[in-house]
């Protein structure tokens, strides 16, 4: 059985830390992984994350919430829509629930950031999240890929 896997890293780059989750969408090589950098999460990845069995979701969350990166497991949850993106992946996955009749088994990756501001440059504490969220990400998959076959 071959198993797809979609990782989503969103934020944005150009305001330092908060661009974790696109580098390591970026950063992201294995093979049945598609992984997308996005600035933000859209209704039109419901699509994607209809047409794959694992999902894993990566972002930024502000180190004083947590030194450690959180990995959580997701479940579909209808959170309120603004603007036209979705704030919390648990929307977007209900969002697929509801227009494709399934969702996949998700998991959201939160790696602690603690500079937000203007500019490219991550922080060292952001640079070494980046790195333990690429192990989290490999051994998600490994863990659920026995799940799955």
């Amino acid at each position: 059985m071959n198993c797809n896997v979609l990782a989503i890293g969103y934020g944005n780059e150009l305001r330092s830390d908060d661009g974790i989750g696109q580098r390591v969408a970026k950063a992201l090589h294995l093979s049945n992984v598609q992984s997308l950098a996005v600035h933000q999460l859209t209704p039109e990845l419901a699509q994607n994350l209809a047409h794959a069995d694992l999902a894993i979701f990566i972002d930024a969350c502000f180190a004083s919430q947590s030194s450690q990166i959180e990995v959580e497991p997701l479940s579909p949850a209808s959170f309120k829509i603004i603007a036209g993106h979705m704030g919390d992946p648990r929307s977007l996955l209900a969002l697929t629930k509801a227009i494709y009749g399934y969702c996949p088994r998700s998991w959201w990756i939160k790696v602690p950031g603690v500079n937000f501001e203007l500019g490219q440059t991550l922080s060292s504490i952001a640079e070494t999240g980046v790195a333990i969220a690429l192990q989290k990400i490999t051994q998600i998959i490994d863990e659920n890929f026995s799940a799955l076959l």
